[in-house]
């Protein structure tokens, strides 16, 4: 599985949040390894030097073989947060495709 990450200039310490995300992407999408071709991760703050809550932004967008993109966000006080939860939302999204096209 193919991770790329994209931040903006706002994050610090983007080469040990790449490689902690990408080892929790690798075992939170492991079942589905074998159907994504690539994975996005989009990182940011959107209020840059200004203070607010939930102003921190996770994108992730996967990928699939023959299977158009599937994309999520999630906003949170920290971008660990952020990235917490729209891991959670894009393995539900997976897991709900893939129970959808068994069925059909």
């Amino acid at each position: 599985m193919q991770i790329q990450f994209n931040t903006d200039s706002t994050l610090e310490n983007h080469e040990r949040l790449q490689t902690y995300f990408s080892e929790e992407l690798e075992k939170t999408l492991s079942r589905f390894d074998d159907k994504i071709t690539r994975v996005e991760v989009h990182l940011g703050d959107e209020n840059k030097d200004k203070f607010g809550t939930d102003d921190k932004r996770c994108m992730i967008e996967v990928r699939l073989a023959g299977i158009n993109p599937l994309a999520v966000t999630h906003n949170a006080d920290t971008i660990e947060k952020a990235f917490s939860g729209a891991s959670d939302k894009i393995k539900r999204v997976l897991s709900t495709t893939f129970e959808k096209m068994k069925s059909h």
